[in-house]
């Protein structure tokens, strides 16, 4: 049992979905699912076919949530790369033409958090975190992370993009990445101006 105001740890979370709590399946969804919902979108430019790589991620928690290691990652971490890869692949399928129509009929701004305060402010808190980091990042890092998980590229087509060889922009995001992974397993993040 939680303290009164004090979030159930992801790790408690997860035990509980491997024991098929449906409850413990909902928290992990209200904490992250407009988070990874907003990247979905970003990546799509379709908010029905992010409704549904965001409803196939969490079936897959449910049914998986043994995969899950929290020795190599934080769970939101976890959630995004499996969130991202779904979409790309997505993607892959999809007329690049149909993509482009699609994205000119979404609602600028739609945000399905903001239904619930206290959700938004951890989610306003972890971004707060990663836009942090991000600043901190050498440029040609912070370059790879927009591509590969706001734009949705892969290394190569980022390597072709930038003009980078592939080799190092695989650097550049492993860097990245465990530059971030760190932030959050630290639960750390420095502040804007401070040095």
């Amino acid at each position: 049992m939680s303290v009164p105001g004090q979030a159930v740890p992801d790790s408690a979370l997860i035990e509980r979905i491997m024991a098929q709590d449906e409850n413990a399946l909902s928290a992990v969804y209200d904490r992250y699912s407009g988070m990874v919902f907003s990247v979905l979108v970003r990546i799509l430019k379709d908010s029905q076919a992010a409704e549904e790589v965001l409803q196939d991620l969490f079936l897959q928690l449910w049914r998986e949530a043994r995969r899950f290691d929290s020795n190599r990652g934080s769970l939101p971490a976890w959630l995004m790369v499996i969130a991202r890869n779904r979409a790309i692949s997505r993607l892959r399928g999809r007329n690049r033409r149909a993509l482009v129509e699609t994205s000119e009929e979404l609602a600028p701004g739609y945000a399905p958090w903001l239904d619930n305060v206290e959700h938004e402010a951890a989610r306003a808190e972890i971004v707060g975190k990663v836009r942090a980091a991000m600043r901190e990042m050498p440029r040609e890092q912070r370059q790879v992370v927009e591509l590969a998980y706001f734009e949705g590229l892969t290394q190569t087509e980022i390597a072709a993009h930038t003009g980078t060889p592939l080799g190092t922009v695989k650097t550049r995001m492993r860097t990245a990445i465990q530059s971030l992974r760190q932030l959050f397993d630290d639960g750390t993040a420095r502040q804007s101006g401070r040095s």
